[in-house]
Formats: structure tokens, C-alpha cells, sequence
């Protein structure tokens, strides 16, 4: 995680992408069969973004299983190997990331992605 140097660091002296790396390896210890993560990128700058996402797209490529909440769809596209589209707590689309993130067939995913892969 690149966080050898930090060692001996109180939490509060850690940037935000190094917090979400430390919480990540404290889930990790625990060995679970799906790491869930609810947005976590929120509220990094894109350089913190970068690098939280790294370590995800590490675990998934290493076989990790993980749900994820994110507007990184992007990075969704990446990754995922199941995308659920959802709006008001109910799902609006699911599917395989090149059909929903490439040719949604629901109008409301369409004007959402839109503007992000238009």
C-alpha cells in the first residue's frame, strides 16, 4: 500500500487517500470472501482518487471480490464485471459494463451516462 513510511503516524497526520488505504488494509486482515465499499472516493482530491482507486483495481485484478458505490464510472467500466445502475433506492438497469456504461437500453441510464461517455 505504500504506506511504509507512515508507520508511526497518528491517523489525523495521514492524507485522505492514505486513511482509505489504512482502512482498506485493516478490512483485508480480516481475510472476507466481498469487500464492500460505499463511495470511496468521496471528498479526495483527484490526485488521493487516483490512488485509492489503484489499490482497488489492484485487488480486483488479484481476484478480490468487491461491491462498490461509486460515480467513478469510469472506473466502473474498469473493473466491474456486473454494473447496477440504480436511482431512488431502485434498480434502473444491470448488466455487463459494455452493455450498461456502453449501450444502456433504458433511456434514464442513457441521459445519465451521457454526458460522462457521450
Amino acid at each position: 500500500m505504500n504506506l511504509e513510511d507512515k508507520a508511526g503516524s497518528y491517523p489525523a497526520t495521514l492524507s485522505g487517500g492514505q486513511q482509505q488505504r489504512v482502512a482498506i488494509v485493516r478490512s483485508l486482515i480480516m481475510d472476507p470472501k466481498i469487500m464492500l465499499f460505499d463511495e470511496p472516493t468521496s471528498a479526495l482530491d483527484p490526485e488521493l482518487t487516483g490512488e485509492v482507486l489503484r489499490v482497488i483495481r489492484d485487488l480486483a485484478i488479484g481476484g478480490r471480490t468487491a461491491i462498490i458505490v461509486t460515480h467513478e464510472l469510469r472506473f466502473a467500466r474498469e473493473v466491474s464485471t456486473h454494473v447496477v445502475f440504480m436511482e431512488a433506492g431502485g434498480i434502473v438497469e444491470q448488466g455487463p459494463p459494455e452493455q450498461v456504461l456502453g449501450k444502456p437500453r433504458e433511456a434514464r441510464t442513457r441521459s445519465f451516462i451521457g454526458g460522462i461517455f457521450g
